[in-house]
């Protein structure tokens, strides 16, 4: 038995060290990109792209288009420079043999001379609408990060924002708050949990579910963020999927820890458009029948995803986007008593999103994104009680939602102007039992039943202006407003963001705003009392100061505050916050009676975060923090939450 296991183990690890891909290793490759204004999307004409420490170079066509070829197979930085611009860097573009690789940039205009922004631009390119609390990572930082195995949520987890619950969980616990929190974009289209396995009501899993090949960049906002993101209250996640190959097709082939796969893009309608596919699934169970190890713990997940892209006009671009999960785990009554586990039954999950996005550039003046999307979840679940046999819960519920969204974002002279709307259709269905059970608290509840379908509509609205007001302050002041009809109360949200360049090193910046989301679906049909609640809410406060100690090398310290209210309580367990239910259960929310908003929670904390790009022979990333999470409940005491951890400490890098 010890010999299959080790084998397994072996087995793994020599897949994780040494992936196989279709590809090889020596050689040339060539580097291709569009180089495009951040504000109005345009292409640039005449941006000078220089791979830096070789005599490599181009410059952009009419279309901001660039080709460098024969570039030996490596890594390198691109330097982009253009008249009226800030400078801009990427590091990390990896080179492989008779590959292209594809390096797209968006520049932004500045109003300073040149000499007063060579040291500040460069390779942190976040944008001007959210001067803190943002932080972008490129594919490669993904793929290359230590303990990320490849999965795009746990390299978050080295940022001092952010805490984990587990080595097993990919649950983001942003700021104190809760993965109920969390939201997740993909090419202006939600996606309501990016892991398999997803925990219902919530953003958590235990296993990444995006391909990190399809990754362009990842922008991650842990707090502060402007009005074109609603329904969430700590954290927003946007993912950019990159385009297929134009000229050429591509395959290539996966072997690694996760399972093994492969991933296949190429041209479509004469290089008007590209297409981008992948197959992914786990070996683990097949492996434990192969070798026979005498347990029956042999999760099984995979997926697909796709993103089709074409040009209707220089001007009008479509793409299409689909992401599948299908995810399944089984476990008895000997499997659980080997592993100490509370509980133990079936799992087996289904999860896709799929959408089209329209974006439409205004001649020079700006752009519009609109996207039409479909997401469908579907859970069954039976847990049963280790020693007892008897089935805890009983979960046959499907959640799906068609989704309307249209941003628009339009440069006036140094200033900008963003606005748009959301609108959604929800509907879900529950046929649940629960068992009579023993609460935190040790309080004995009652067996409850859930047979409830709930329709629903959700509509919003947005707008920011961002404002140059001298040449070193900019403010950014948003409003968005939001209707639930489940929750029939309409809520404004006001945000504000200011940011002072300091001297051409360090800026000091500064945010404040109101946030709001509906109950989780799962609590919110279980009373018909419920439905009188008002949207959660929490009140942001951000102050931070950063420094570039040098072009790839950034400081940077921050101190927030977060004031929660509406949060709901059951009067029959008023000392336990319930939104932390799933970490302090089974991992799941249990039923309960009709429940108040009477709740309120707090967090506080500082950060402070040394990252340092890949421009030289070394890269990595320092952070630190110390914060506060706590909850008053239905008693009228302050107590700590499931993640009060207080200290964090995260480092990381490679040379």
């Amino acid at each position: 038995m010890v010999l299959r296991i080790l084998s397994i183990i072996i087995f793994i690890l020599l897949t994780g060290l040494f992936p196989v891909r279709a590809q090889s290793v020596a050689g040339s490759g060539a580097i291709r990109g569009k180089i495009v204004d951040a504000d109005t999307q345009a292409p640039l004409a005449g941006v000078n792209v220089s791979v830096l420490h070789t005599i490599l170079g181009a410059s952009s066509d009419i279309d901001g288009s660039f080709l460098i070829s024969e570039v030996p197979a490596g890594s390198y930085i691109l330097s982009f420079d253009y008249l009226g611009y800030a400078p801009a860097g990427k590091t990390d573009v990896i080179v492989r043999s008779r590959r292209i690789t594809v390096v797209d940039m968006d520049m932004r205009p500045t109003v300073i001379d040149a000499e007063a922004v060579t040291v500040t631009a460069g390779y942190f390119s976040e944008g001007s609408s959210q001067p803190l609390s943002l932080t972008r990572f490129s594919q490669e930082e993904i793929r290359r990060a230590p303990g990320s195995a490849g999965d795009v949520s746990r390299i978050l987890m080295s940022l001092p924002s952010v805490a984990k619950v587990n080595d097993q969980s990919n649950s983001l616990i942003v700021r104190g708050g809760s993965p109920v929190e969390n939201a997740f974009y993909v090419d202006n289209i939600e996606i309501p949990n990016i892991n398999h396995f997803p925990t219902q009501g919530s953003s958590g899993g235990p296993i990444g579910l995006i391909n990190v090949d399809f990754i362009k960049e990842v922008d991650f906002s842990a707090g502060g963020f402007p009005a074109r993101y609603g329904n969430r209250l700590s954290s927003v996640m946007e993912l950019s999927f990159r385009e297929g190959n134009r000229s050429e097709f591509d395959g290539q082939l996966d072997l690694n820890f996760a399972g093994f796969g492969g991933t296949a893009e190429g041209p479509l309608g004469g290089g008007k458009g590209s297409w981008l596919f992948s197959a992914r699934r786990s070996y683990l169970d097949l492996l434990i029948k192969a070798i026979d190890t005498g347990t029956s713990i042999a999760p099984r997940y995979g997926d697909y995803q796709g993103k089709l892209v074409y040009d209707l006009h220089p001007r009008h671009q479509l793409t299409l986007l689909g992401i599948f999960g299908d995810d399944h785990s089984h476990s008895d009554r000997e499997a659980a008593q080997e592993n100490d586990m509370t509980v133990y039954g079936t799992q087996d999950y289904g999860a896709n999103t799929a959408g089209l996005n329209w974006r439409m550039l205004w001649t020079g003046k700006g752009f519009s994104n609109t996207s039409l999307s479909y997401t469908g979840l579907n859970f069954r679940e039976d847990y049963f009680e280790n020693g007892s046999d008897i089935r805890v819960v009983r979960n046959r519920s499907s959640e799906q939602a068609w989704k309307l969204r249209n941003l628009n974002h339009f440069r006036l002279g140094p200033h900008a102007l963003e606005f748009g709307f959301e609108a959604q259709h929800r509907r879900a269905g529950f046929d649940n039992r629960y068992a009579a059970f023993s609460d935190a608290l040790g309080d004995n509840i009652a067996p409850q039943q859930l047979t409830r379908d709930i329709n629903a509509r959700q509509v919003g609205g947005f707008a920011s202006l961002t404002l140059q007001l001298l040449p070193r302050f900019t403010a950014t002041a948003g409003l968005r407003g939001d209707y639930f009809s489940a929750q029939p109360e309409a809520r404004l949200s006001p945000r504000l963001a200011l940011s002072y360049q300091l001297s051409q090193r360090t800026t000091l910046s500064g945010s404040a705003g109101r946030y709001h989301q509906p109950l989780p679906v799962v609590l919110l049909v279980q009373q018909a009392e419920n439905h009188d609640l008002p949207l959660l809410q929490a009140t942001h406060y951000v102050l931070g100061i950063s420094h570039l100690l040098s072009a790839d090398t950034r400081l940077s310290v921050e101190a927030y505050r977060k004031d929660y209210r509406h949060f709901p309580l059951d009067p029959a367990q008023p000392a336990l916050f319930l939104i932390d239910e799933i970490f302090y259960r089974y991992g799941f929310f249990f039923h309960h009676g009709p429940l108040n908003d009477e709740g309120q929670a707090a967090s506080r904390g500082i950060e402070i975060m040394l990252q340092k790009k890949l421009a030289d022979k070394v890269y990595g990333l320092v952070s630190a923090s110390y914060f506060r999470s706590e909850y008053r409940g239905g008693d009228g005491r302050w107590r700590e939450r499931v993640f009060d951890n207080r200290y964090i400490f995260s480092a990381e890098g490679g040379y």
